[in-house]
């Protein structure tokens, strides 16, 4: 086994099942196909506990930016829309730091 591969599973061992839950989801949106399709399709591991998964599944449901559609085989298929640039630079500007003068 690999170092990087128990680092993995230590890793694996102290998250809670909300966050590798979480974790496991988003790394689903964010893979570049899913981003390239603006569309992803989920699903429950026997592992994700239900209190977890209902409570992803709501967060997920309340985002005004995704469309989601529960499939008859139990899978969630979320869709988004690109956002346009203009929002983009909106959403960054609301954020961006005053810069503080160097202490020296």
């Amino acid at each position: 086994m690999s170092v990087q591969q128990v680092r993995n599973r230590e890793a694996g061992a102290s998250m809670s099942g909300m966050e590798r839950l979480s974790l496991r989801v988003s790394e689903m949106i964010n893979h570049p196909i899913a981003q390239l399709r603006r569309s992803v399709m989920i699903h429950k591991l026997d592992t994700d506990g239900e209190r977890e998964w209902e409570e992803v599944m709501g967060v997920l449901s309340e985002t005004n930016e995704l469309d989601m559609t529960i499939n008859d085989d139990g899978t969630i298929t979320l869709k988004w829309e690109m956002i346009a640039d203009e929002d983009r630079q909106i959403e960054s500007d609301e954020f961006e730091a005053e810069e503080e003068p160097a202490p020296f």
